[in-house]
């Protein structure tokens, strides 16, 4: 008898957001965004902190630590999680690097 086998339909070779039908721009800060909060969910899961807790380290109301954790951050600018992740003392740091060769020439159209 012959089985199925699970074979993903599509794979992502660079920024899944870019898959999703974001401009190449926005799929950028989208990927940052990604994972600042990656970072600073698993910081704060190893710290073992409560909302309470989060509330105050933060500076921030309650429902706000609820979106943050439920990774509802869609109005949540790079700056105010890099912010959180400073109150929390982690340190951030950003590599910028070049393109490849052949991506360099390349127009980006900001709308």
């Amino acid at each position: 008898m012959r089985t199925k086998t699970n074979k993903p339909s599509h794979v992502t070779k660079d920024n899944v957001f870019e898959d999703l039908g974001f401009s190449k721009e926005d799929a950028a800060a989208l990927k940052i965004k990604a994972g600042i909060l990656s970072a600073v969910l698993d910081h704060i899961h190893r710290r073992r902190y409560t909302q309470k807790q989060l509330a105050g380290l933060l500076g921030e109301y309650q429902p706000n630590i609820s979106k943050l954790l439920n990774g509802k951050i869609s109005t949540m600018s790079i700056e105010k999680l890099l912010n959180y992740a400073h109150r929390l003392s982690m340190d951030a740091q950003i590599t910028m690097k070049m393109k490849p060769r052949s991506a360099r020439g390349k127009k980006i159209r900001i709308a």
